[in-house]
């Protein structure tokens, strides 16, 4: 059924803009206009709940016995008045200590402040090791596997056993004593 209306202030009766219509239970709304006129979708039966800042939120239940389908509302809603603290703002006592928390104020970098520290070459170098590979460095990457893989398609590939500088590495490794367990 079709469910409109207008949403007022108790007191004045002015159209209060930009209240929230919300069916309770599911996940449907809308907000009035600027003149508080509204109209939603709703089910006989569905609660309705009106809320809006500086306003007590009001629930509506929708009658089950209503002949027709459609249903229209004024509602009106009451000013919910919040107090605050008092806030007292004094001047500063003299001029000296004006200067003195002025001087010593600490200022956030600005964007571009953060941009010239983030060139720095030690901060690339850190910044560098954290990225994730790009979209031509992964290509490059995968053209190469598939190009060693490719060469070597239908035989075997070499190995390092034939290599004479490969036994040289191992030698060397030997003498260091790479081997040992420790």
């Amino acid at each position: 059924m079709q469910f409109y209306g207008v949403i007022m202030t108790a007191d004045s009766l002015q159209g209060i803009p930009s209240v929230s219509i919300v069916v309770k239970g599911q996940h449907r709304g809308t907000f009035s206009n600027e003149e508080g006129v509204f109209s939603i979708v709703v089910m006989k039966g569905d609660q309705i709940e009106f809320s809006s800042i500086g306003y007590k939120p009001t629930l509506v239940t929708i009658p089950k016995s209503l002949e027709g389908n459609q249903w229209s509302l004024i509602q009106l809603l009451t000013t919910d008045t919040q107090y605050l603290p008092a806030t007292i703002i004094r001047p500063r006592p003299t001029k000296e200590q004006f200067a003195r928390d002025f001087v010593n104020t600490k200022v956030p970098d600005d964007q571009i402040e953060i941009a010239r520290q983030n060139n720095d070459a030690v901060k690339r170098r850190i910044l560098a090791r954290g990225m994730p590979s790009d979209a031509r460095e992964a290509a490059n990457y995968y053209l190469k596997t598939n190009s060693q893989k490719y060469s070597y398609l239908g035989q075997t590939p070499p190995q390092n056993i034939f290599n004479p500088l490969a036994w040289a590495d191992f030698i060397q490794a030997w003498k260091r004593g790479d081997f040992k367990n420790n």
